[in-house]
């Protein structure tokens, strides 16, 4: 794996208040993209949502969502630790489950990774907001925002708006702060039973992306006014 350590990127220290996610970068506390997303998503996911839990029942949601959590966490974990060429051993069964995964994504999504500018990156938007992506890098030639996402079962992409939300204002801070010109982010997803997806948004819908997160943003901050 190709890196280029073109940036110097920021440590930041993450913290939770009533369950929301916030980051501190140099002097500042910005809430997370996640967050943001989270507090200005529309009614009908808000709907739908709330429908699943109730079909699923609390208890059955909450096992399913945390399992989901821990799988994630451990293929993250074991993919960061690949592309800084230190692997690591996870024996338990979410942990040889994550290994099975992440051994996927780097079979299918690593060898168009042209270069690696830097993993588990801390990005920020001064006074606005901030987020951590999986990498940020050269992918097919385009300078590019790469996340990593397990999944319970295959998604369809109108599922995935989020992940294009969180990867354009990710992308934006990074322009921001450094002076890139991103315009592409790329999600790869792989399911328990190893089913791999790939999803690639540059071009005319990524600036709309731009405009819609722009627009979220600033739904965000009217919300905070009120």
């Amino acid at each position: 794996m190709k890196w280029n350590k073109r940036f110097i990127y920021p440590k930041s220290i993450r913290s939770s208040v009533d369950g929301k996610r916030t980051y501190e970068v140099g002097s500042e506390k910005l809430p997370s993209v996640t967050t943001i997303l989270g507090q200005t998503q529309s009614d009908e996911k808000r709907e739908s949502l709330a429908n699943w839990i109730k079909k699923k029942g609390k208890n059955e949601a909450d096992r399913v969502k945390n399992e989901a959590a821990k799988r994630g966490s451990a293929m993250h974990s074991i993919l960061e630790r690949h592309i800084l060429g230190n692997n690591v051993l996870d024996l338990t069964d979410v942990g040889q489950e994550a290994h099975r995964m992440a051994k996927v994504v780097i079979e299918k999504g690593f060898p168009q990774l042209d270069e690696v500018w830097g993993s588990e990156v801390v990005l920020s938007y001064p006074g606005l907001y901030a987020g951590q992506t999986d990498l940020v890098g050269v992918y097919q030639g385009r300078e590019s925002i790469v996340d990593f996402k397990q999944s319970n079962k295959p998604k369809r992409e109108e599922w995935i708006e989020d992940y294009y939300y969180q990867s354009v204002a990710y992308a934006t801070a990074h322009d921001c702060i450094y002076d890139t010109k991103i315009e592409q982010c790329v999600i790869m997803m792989c399911t328990p039973d190893l089913f791999y997806q790939q999803f690639v948004l540059n071009g005319a819908r990524f600036r709309q992306y731009k405009w819609k997160w722009l627009e979220r943003l600033s739904n965000y901050y009217k919300m905070l006014k009120k």
